[in-house]
């Protein structure tokens, strides 16, 4: 029965990451980077940002995985760390979380914070972490720039090819506020959930520079999307 079920979620998950559009990072570089257009500003104290994305990476590389930067800060950052933890950065040290080793295949990361308690989870494919308490009484600033692909040091520059993503990146979402557990549950197993009210995967504008192709995956073929880089 065990093994059915591990046969049914995986091809649920197979099927939502062959459907719909996503990104892929061919090389390392420093100047390869793809920027999201929020559908609102990034003025939180709470939130959950969710991640699929896969990555042949290994070694003791440090990996982006999303990046919005301020003038002045690294406003909300998620790594992947040279140790293998999961971290969140809100302007400042870092959060860092112990998980499974993350593999080429697809990985569904979800984060959430709440500034009120300073309350922040880590999930990995729908399980959760143990909570940490961090940046109580923080809150995210606007007026920065979101983007996938590269750890900018200052607005939007100071790349680093060593920390650049290599991989396919199949879906970002963001709400103002933490879901439930059971939801995040739910969305590792690609079902659906209302729109994301900060970044909606589905109706992103994205502004692609470098070596970055879009491609609109529907099964069983991959059809790419031409676009002319920035």
């Amino acid at each position: 029965m065990k093994l059915i079920l591990s046969m049914f979620v995986a091809a649920v998950l197979l099927s939502d990451v062959e459907a719909g559009r996503s990104l892929v990072f061919p090389e390392e570089t420093a100047d390869s980077l793809v920027e999201l257009t929020p559908a609102k500003p990034l003025s939180l104290d709470a939130f959950t940002l969710c991640l699929r994305f896969a990555t042949e990476l290994k070694g003791k590389r440090e990996v982006i995985l999303f990046a919005y930067r301020t003038q002045n800060f690294d406003e909300l950052n998620v790594c992947r760390e040279t140790d293998g933890r999961l971290s969140l950065y809100l302007s400042g040290p870092g959060a860092l979380f112990e998980v499974p080793e993350l593999g080429p295949l697809a990985n569904h990361v979800c984060l959430t914070w709440d500034s009120l308690t300073g309350q922040t989870t880590m999930y990995v494919n729908g399980w959760s972490s143990a909570s940490q308490i961090f940046q109580k009484g923080h809150r995210v600033q606007p007026g920065g720039r979101v983007i996938l692909g590269q750890d900018p040091d200052n607005f939007l520059g100071a790349f680093q090819a060593e920390q650049s993503f290599v991989g396919e990146i199949f879906g970002v979402n963001m709400w103002d506020r933490v879901l439930p557990s059971h939801t995040i549950q739910q969305l590792s197993t690609g079902q659906s959930f209302p729109d994301a009210n900060v970044l909606d995967w589905a109706t992103l504008t994205l502004i692609l520079t470098g070596s970055v192709v879009e491609f609109q995956r529907s099964s069983p073929d991959l059809n790419p999307i031409p676009q002319t880089p920035h």
